[in-house]
C-alpha cells in the first residue's frame, strides 16, 4: 500500500519512511505524487492542522496521506510556540534563528520543563481517518547542543539520554522522539484499520 506524506520537509519524510517501511508500506512525498499543495495551517491543535494537510492530499491524489504536525510546547510560556512553533520568530527564519528567539523569551525562567508532541493524521479516500498523538518530555537547554536533528532539537534536552535531541543518534530518535511515538502508535492503529477491512 502506497502512502503520500503530506509535506515537503525531507527530516519528516526521512523518519516517516523509515518507520513505515518496517510495517511494509511506501511512503512517497507529495512532490513525488506531483502535488504541489500549500494547505494554510488554521488549526488551533496540531490534530487539526495534520488533518487539514492529509485531508488536502488524498482530495487531490486519490491516495491515503498521512500528515504529522508537531511542534514544542514549553509549560513556562504557557504552552507556546506550540502549533506555531514552525513560524515563532516570524516568516522566513532558520531553525538557529527560532532558537534564539526562544532562549531570549525563556531568559531567566527557572522551569525548563517542556514536551515535544506529534499528531498523526491519516486520512483514506473513503474518508476514514486515523489519529495518533505522541509526546517526548524533556527540557529547554540554556544554549544549542549537537549538530544532528532540525528544528528545536538543539535546545530540547533529554533526560533519559542525558543529552539534547540534536546530540543523540538517528537511530536512537527513530526510536524515542515524539514523531516515533506518534508513529508507533499510528502503525498500531493501522494494522487493526486494514485487518478489519480484509474481513
Amino acid at each position: 500500500m502506497k502512502f503520500i506524506l503530506a509535506s515537503n520537509n525531507k527530516g519528516k519524510l526521512k523518519e516517516m519512511q523509515a518507520i513505515m517501511s518496517g510495517l511494509g508500506y511506501e511512503v512517497i512525498s507529495q512532490s513525488e505524487a506531483g502535488l504541489d499543495l500549500d494547505v494554510e495551517e488554521t488549526g488551533t491543535t496540531f490534530e487539526e492542522n495534520a488533518f487539514l494537510k492529509s485531508d488536502a492530499a488524498c482530495k487531490a491524489s486519490g491516495l491515503p496521506a498521512v500528515s504529522d504536525d508537531s511542534g514544542l510546547v514549553v509549560e513556562a510560556l504557557g504552552g507556546e510556540p506550540g502549533v506555531y512553533s514552525a513560524r515563532y520568530a516570524g516568516e522566513d527564519k532558520t531553525d538557529h534563528d527560532r532558537n534564539m528567539y526562544l532562549l531570549k523569551k525563556m531568559e531567566g525562567i527557572e522551569n525548563r520543563k517542556a514536551k515535544f508532541v506529534s499528531a498523526i493524521v491519516c486520512v483514506f479516500p473513503n474518508g476514514d481517518k486515523i489519529t495518533a498523538i505522541g509526546q517526548c518530555p524533556g527540557e529547554i537547554m540554556h544554549e544549542e547542543r549537537g549538530e544532528n536533528g532540525f528544528g528545536y532539537d538543539p535546545l530540547f534536552y533529554m533526560p533519559e539520554f542525558g543529552r539534547t535531541m540534536a546530540e543523540i543518534s538517528s537511530e536512537e530518535k527513530n526510536k524515542a522522539s515524539h514523531r516515533a511515538r506518534a508513529l508507533q502508535e499510528f502503525g498500531k492503529k493501522l494494522i487493526e484499520y486494514l485487518e478489519i477491512k480484509e474481513h
